[in-house]
């Protein structure tokens, strides 16, 4: 039934796939395929910023994968924020499956923030949505996921277009915070991940996540601005502190995002699960 509904809601409102045009679908399998069908990889700028966590990428960020993320960010395409969602949810699974004891643990999405301006401008705030997705999807498949927008912007930000790794880096330094109460949120969380005697080890994750990685600049700011309130967060745990950071609820050292940079993917020679990010984007 709900397919004749979109059948004729088709007729009378136009729908387009957001990836390539086609008509009457919002999201062709083809398109659809591109945004999953390579599967989730660890991705790292060159030239890496200090401070940057793990980072999975679900594609990237080129062709019919680039205009989804657009159709949903620039123009409204709200339908397709399920699919990014769905996208962004395997890059999660992958990041967290990256950090050693976490495979089954709590998951705590935190999106990185727009600035008002621009959540005035576009009309909603495309990553938080997809965060939201993605958590529904995760916790569909019985992973306890949630999502906690912890993270603002405290100064201006100037318009990122244009600068390169160094600029967007400086443009950013210190212009995120953790928003009043939530370092207290995020201690709630972890402690509600977890039950019984297992309550005082259990460690859950933090994930930030964003629509898309370039130069990795704004990831590595929100990773500083967690860091700020919560001292585990760091980009690698050194071997044999694993046991005992994780007796302080979530742990944070894990990085997701639907699409990584466009300009110069490449597979990394010594891994086929690897993408290496030319650093002259973000």
């Amino acid at each position: 039934m709900r397919g004749w509904w979109r059948e004729i809601a088709g007729l009378v409102l136009p729908v387009a796939c957001g990836g390539c045009g086609r008509p009457r679908t919002e999201l062709c399998p083809e398109c659809a395929e591109e945004l999953t069908g390579t599967g989730p990889c660890r991705v790292r700028p060159v030239p890496e910023p200090a401070g940057l966590p793990v980072v999975h990428a679900a594609a990237p960020y080129a062709g019919a994968v680039r205009e989804v993320l657009l159709a949903h960010k620039e123009r409204g395409a709200l339908a397709l924020a399920g699919p990014l969602g769905g996208a962004l949810a395997g890059a999660v699974e992958a990041a967290a499956g990256a950090v050693a004891g976490s495979r089954d643990g709590p998951l705590l999405l935190v999106p990185l923030p727009s600035s008002r301006r621009s959540v005035r401008a576009r009309g909603h705030d495309p990553t938080r949505r997809i965060a939201l997705a993605a958590a529904a999807r995760l916790r569909r498949t019985g992973r306890d996921a949630r999502v906690a927008p912890v993270l603002r912007q405290r100064r201006y930000v100037a318009d990122q277009a244009g600068l390169g790794a160094r600029g967007r880096l400086a443009n950013l330094s210190g212009a995120l915070e953790v928003v009043p109460g939530g370092a207290r949120l995020l201690a709630a969380a972890g402690a509600a991940g977890t039950t019984g005697r297992v309550a005082a080890r259990a460690a859950g994750t933090v994930v930030l996540v964003d629509d898309l990685m370039t130069t990795g600049a704004s990831l590595a700011e929100a990773a500083r601005a967690l860091g700020a309130v919560q001292l585990s967060f760091v980009s690698e745990i050194p071997h044999g502190l694993a046991a005992v950071s994780a007796q302080h609820g979530f742990e944070q050292r894990a990085a997701a995002v639907v699409a990584s940079s466009p300009a110069s993917f490449e597979i990394n020679r010594n891994s086929s699960r690897s993408w290496i990010v030319a650093g002259d984007e973000r």
